[in-house]
């Protein structure tokens, strides 16, 4: 799934790019604060923070309309949470590649251009990790990616599904040099808890959220 979603990814920026002479590639990069929003297995509401992370990656602005683009990119990102309990804390850490499939309203402001976008997204989790601590005590472990975790399986290892996909909302400025900033929000609409054949009646649920910074050049 993961080498699928990325060829689908690359072929389509390599069509877009030589398909038509206007279109403009970009780069960007910038930090994420992150979130998992949701639900308990006893289906209480998650009580987690925010964490920082970051994503870097390229898009390219096809032209669909006069000020209105298609705009495909791929990204890597990296999202999750803290939750800090009475004795312990602890923090997921998860890594996506995405593909974010944006339409844009870009409009002459100035001298350049301010942007407004909206669109879903696909992402597909490569790594992970979930760091518990308590006083001078860390403990790592790796995260598993399944849908459905077993009864056989061990409930000490963090598990959940590679596949994410939800919606991206942002709002920035192009200069007309072609640097571009812009602040992003994103709400994930998959739930990426799995299913533990464990328990008959499991009330989790948790989505990715968060907002975000970036900076690029389009060329």
């Amino acid at each position: 799934m993961k080498t699928k979603l990325i060829s689908i990814a690359f072929t389509l920026l390599l069509f877009a790019t030589f398909a038509n002479a206007q279109i403009s590639v970009g780069i960007l990069g910038g930090v994420n604060l992150q979130n998992l929003n949701g639900k308990t297995h006893g289906g209480d509401m998650l009580d987690n923070t925010m964490i920082p992370g970051f994503h870097a990656g390229l898009n390219v602005q096809i032209p669909v309309a006069p000020e209105f683009y298609f705009q495909p990119g791929l990204l890597f990102s990296t999202k999750g949470a803290k939750n800090t309990g009475t004795l312990l804390t602890t923090t997921t850490n998860l890594s996506y590649v995405e593909l974010p499939l944006n339409f844009v309203y870009k409009g002459q402001l100035g001298n350049g251009f301010v942007l407004l976008g909206v669109g879903p997204y696909v992402a597909y989790a490569i790594k992970g990790k979930v760091t518990t601590e308590g006083g001078s005590v860390a403990l790592e472990s790796a995260v598993k990616f399944q849908n459905v975790v077993e009864i056989t399986e061990s409930l000490l290892v963090p598990y959940y599904k590679a596949l994410d996909a939800g919606g991206n909302i942002f709002f920035g400025y192009e200069m007309a040099s072609g640097i571009f900033a812009q602040v992003n929000a994103q709400l994930g609409m998959l739930n990426i808890n799995p299913e533990y054949k464990i328990m008959t009646d499991d009330k989790a649920a948790v989505k990715n959220t968060g907002f975000g910074l970036s900076l690029g050049y389009r060329f």
